[in-house]
């Protein structure tokens, strides 16, 4: 993940006037949301983000979402940032398994779900604890509508059956004019193993004869999935922890 500079930065002051910290002003589960924290004053910015931005979500580095933590802060998400240039070599599409023939993202959300949640079941580090009907409303729509990372993309691509049962997908989004890997998922099975990797290859290599140069994703700490991003040519840029400020 890297700093878009055309994105216009909010700056946070403390007491003196002086500045803290900058960052992106966005909005994640329902709360004001401080992303991408560059603490760019010499104070100590704890204080000032602790009774100037109660309540809110706050994305930055390890250190400082540790010492929020330490004064009662939740945490969100640990993740990293990882970049993958698609000039001059983007991966080439992979076959998919017999049965399975791959199709633009153009479904009703609600089609998705079924293997969606079933990607991030229970004890996957990106599973939503509430139910299905909440993980829906409070985690899928809102991403496909673009509400959290921008509108959808074309090169988005999706997986189905004989039957037109979504089976996994890769969508990709426009976040402030960086293509950004929004959700890569498959339904869970032997019989599934490696749709993902193809989906996203597919993926990629449409993104590339489009013209994109890159593609960036954020993969939550301990997701298995980090290792396959990292055989596709994704480098990490940067970890983060997000955290929910008391």
């Amino acid at each position: 993940m890297t700093r878009n500079d055309d994105v216009e930065r909010q700056v946070l002051t403390g007491t003196d006037g002086g500045p803290v910290l900058t960052y992106v002003r966005g909005e994640r589960a329902g709360r004001p949301w401080a992303d991408l924290v560059e603490v760019v004053g010499t104070a100590d910015p704890v204080p000032t983000v602790l009774s100037r931005m109660s309540g809110w979500v706050v994305s930055g580095s390890v250190g400082l979402g540790e010492e929020l933590v330490a004064h009662g802060a939740r945490v969100l998400r640990h993740a990293h940032g990882m970049r993958r240039e698609l000039r001059p070599a983007p991966p080439e599409p992979a076959p998919l398994p017999p049965g399975v023939r791959a199709v633009a993202y153009d479904h009703d959300p609600r089609a998705l779900l079924p293997a969606w949640r079933a990607a991030f079941g229970p004890g996957h580090p990106d599973h939503h604890p509430g139910t299905d009907e909440e993980a829906f409303h409070q985690r899928l729509v809102p991403l496909l509508e673009g509400e959290v990372l921008g509108p959808v993309l074309p090169s988005s691509v999706l997986a189905v059956d004989g039957g037109g049962r979504v089976l996994g997908g890769v969508i990709l989004t426009d976040r402030d004019g960086q293509p950004w890997i929004a959700e890569v998922f498959r339904a869970p099975g032997e019989h599934h193993r490696g749709l993902g990797d193809a989906l996203l290859r597919r993926a990629l290599a449409d993104a590339a004869g489009r013209g994109l140069a890159s593609v960036e994703l954020v993969v939550t700490d301990g997701n298995p999935a980090r290792r396959g991003y990292e055989r596709l040519g994704f480098v990490h840029t940067l970890t983060a922890l997000t955290v929910v400020v008391p």
